[in-house]
Parts: C-alpha cells; sequence; structure tokens
C-alpha cells in the first residue's frame, strides 16, 4: 500500500482532527454514489477502498502509542476511555483478518453500546451475509453519529440511504428521523397482514 498519509494528502504530524478533515473531505469527493452510471465509478470505488485502508493504517499506528494519542476517529463518542478505544481498534483489526468470531466475542464482552458498538455490530453481520442485520445495525450507528462519513457509507452500501443535514438533523431516507420510520414499519406489517391473510 502507498504511504497512508499521501493518500489522504497530510503529514505524519496532522493531529488527529486534521486526518478526519482531511478523510471526510476525500469521501465526500470519491463516494461510489457520486459515480452512479458514470465510467469512472470503479475508479472512484478503488479510490475509497485506497483512502478507508489508510485512514484505518493511520488510527491503528496512533492507537498503539503510548502518547495517550488513542484511536479517536470520529466513531468514537468523545467520553469514551482510551482502552475502550483501544479495544476497538483491536476488534477492527480482528475483522480486518477475517476472525470475525473472536471480533464477535470481545464486541459482546463490552459493556457499552455507543455508535462504533453498532457499526462494528453491522460489519461482523455483513461478513456473514445477514444483509438486514447489518443494515440495522449501521442504520443505528448513523442516529447515533448522524455526521460519521464512514458509517454512512457502510449504510449507503447494504442499500440505506442516509444523508445528514445540519440544519435538520439526520434524515434516514431524505426525512426527518422518527418521521417516517414508523409509518414504514405500519406499512410493512399492513402488508404482511394481507399477504398472510390470502395463505389460509
Amino acid at each position: 500500500m502507498n504511504d497512508p498519509y499521501e493518500v489522504l494528502g497530510v503529514t505524519p504530524s496532522a493531529s488527529d482532527e486534521e486526518l478526519k478533515k482531511a478523510y471526510h473531505e476525500l469521501v465526500r469527493k470519491y463516494h461510489p454514489d457520486n459515480y452512479a452510471d458514470n465510467p469512472l465509478a470503479d475508479l472512484a470505488q478503488e479510490k475509497m477502498k485506497q483512502i478507508n485502508e489508510a485512514y484505518d493504517t493511520i488510527m491503528k499506528q496512533r492507537s498503539g502509542q503510548s502518547t495517550g494519542n488513542a484511536y479517536s476517529g470520529s466513531s468514537y463518542s468523545s467520553g469514551a476511555s482510551s482502552s475502550y478505544n483501544s479495544e476497538y481498534a483491536q476488534i477492527r483489526q480482528l475483522l480486518n483478518q477475517n476472525r470475525v468470531e473472536e471480533a464477535e466475542q470481545r464486541l459482546n464482552a463490552m459493556a457499552g453500546k455507543d455508535a462504533e458498538w453498532y457499526y462494528l455490530r453491522g460489519v461482523i453481520a455483513y461478513k456473514r451475509g445477514w444483509m438486514d442485520e447489518a443494515k440495522q445495525n449501521f442504520r443505528i450507528a448513523c442516529e447515533m453519529d448522524p455526521g460519521n462519513a464512514e458509517y454512512r457509507q457502510a449504510y449507503n452500501r447494504v442499500g440505506g440511504s442516509y444523508t445528514y443535514s445540519a440544519t435538520r438533523g439526520t434524515q434516514p431516507g431524505g426525512a426527518d428521523f422518527g418521521e417516517c420510520d414508523i409509518c414504514d414499519l405500519c406499512s410493512a406489517l399492513m402488508c404482511m397482514n394481507c399477504l398472510c391473510g390470502g395463505c389460509r
């Protein structure tokens, strides 16, 4: 892999905030949704892969430092302890190595459930091919941390549609959170009832 700092366009002395800002700008620029029905879609997808790998690599390196510069990507809540963040970094590493069972055991052993917990739970489900469960967990992660581009990208990848507006808040499926989720649930239950009724 190329130098991860070069890929993100920052220097090794960049702060975590500068790193996150550079990462989010690149995600906005190269997100595959921007290149739908475009001949450059494959290139954009490859670029996104490089960007994600570079970001993960840097964050893993920083999580191993003893300077208190623990993995503090936007995926972690500000109140999380360094040991908690380090545990997440280790779970991510296990998932990158396809050690899904071990990653799941470590995740389940954690006490709290923040946005990163649900994101990693979604990754585990995704790796097992359980798309509905992955989508549900990615959606929860997006709702808990709506500004996180990594969570939104994962949710969109499994067929969700999640946007964020600073003025209107979270907008799953393009509507204000809570506004349509209940309607969608009711509609689905009514359809299921009709279908089941026709089976008698």
